[in-house]
């Protein structure tokens, strides 16, 4: 497979306060991959003024596209009177056939930890292309991707993901002058002895457990070696995915992971949970989530009333 970026597409939520971290790394992104990149903004149709705001965020947009960060860019903005924000980003980004889309979070909180929002989480399922939800200051160059696959599919996400994970991920490490690292964490086998009313889980012997692990460590270093990630670059642990990921992500100071997700039901979701979602508030750098090839938004086609579209020439 071959991955390029072409096209970025940067959801602007706070008119009022520049984004600067979200700007620098979309130009940051942009310049090495030789992209174009739009600055977008939604104003909701129910507010009674959103004729002046839509006016009002064209000129916002326009000064945050002068940033110096995308001197010798090409970046165009656009405003759009549209609602729900998640659904205008997803139906914006189809339509400029953006290869990318970076939307902002916050820190909430005496921690100051980033927590996402409802569009965020919905972005998570609903953005067909490649989603950055920037989380952490740091700069890009020179940093680890870390791609955290599933070879054995326990999340019944499709077998062209994994492949899809490592092969945006290591794009996106050579665009960043970076490296490709690849994690996997699984749990240990476990048996249940039922008494009367109750299961309770034991241990299977040493060598089912081994072989367990033998299979497991084989499939993933075939993933791995397919991808060109040198061993020692390749992350298996035993454990809780959450936690292991975070501690690898850690440890290999990433400034990027990689990670897939499905678009479930909300009652399949509320049974099986979801990987990416249980582990992204978790994570303090920034996480790129990608869907499997061909998938396809629920989200409707529909169109608002739209303003004009202009280029902004960067000083």
């Amino acid at each position: 497979m071959a991955t390029r970026i072409r096209r970025i597409l940067v959801a602007v939520r706070d008119l009022h306060h520049p984004p600067r971290i979200e700007l620098r790394k979309a130009a940051e992104i942009a310049r090495a991959a030789k992209a174009t990149v739009e600055l977008f903004h939604v104003v909701d149709p129910a507010d009674a003024h959103a004729p002046a705001k839509t006016l009002k965020a064209e000129q916002r947009l326009d000064l945050f596209a002068r940033s110096p960060f995308f001197r010798g860019l090409r970046v165009t903005r656009h405003s759009n009177v549209d609602y729900p924000p998640h659904e205008a980003i997803v139906r914006r980004a189809v339509k400029v056939r953006a290869d990318l889309v970076i939307v902002a979070t916050r820190t909430r909180g005496l921690m100051k930890r980033v927590l996402l929002r409802n569009t965020e989480w919905e972005l998570i399922r609903q953005c067909p292309c490649p989603l950055l939800l920037v989380k952490s200051p740091r700069a890009y160059a020179n940093s680890a991707v870390l791609a955290a696959v599933d070879p054995f599919h326990t999340h019944s996400k499709p077998a062209n993901l994994d492949a899809r994970l490592l092969d945006f991920g290591g794009a996106v490490a050579r665009l960043l002058k970076g490296s490709l690292h690849v994690f996997h964490a699984y749990m240990p086998l476990v048996n249940y002895s039922p008494f009367p009313g109750v299961a309770i889980p034991v241990g299977p012997p040493t060598e089912m457990e081994e072989a367990h692990a033998e299979l497991i460590a084989s499939e993933f270093d075939r993933i791995a070696s397919a991808a060109g990630v040198p061993p020692r670059a390749r992350h298996l642990h035993m454990g809780i995915v959450s936690s292991e990921l975070c501690a690898t992500a850690r440890s290999t100071r990433a400034n990027m992971v990689v990670m897939g997700a499905v678009s479930r039901s909300a009652l399949r979701r509320l049974f099986i949970g979801s990987t990416a979602e249980a582990v992204i508030d978790e994570l303090t750098c920034d996480v790129l989530v990608l869907k499997p090839a061909g998938f396809r938004s629920s989200v409707p086609a529909r169109e608002f009333k739209v303003t004009r579209v202009r280029a902004v020439a960067a000083a």
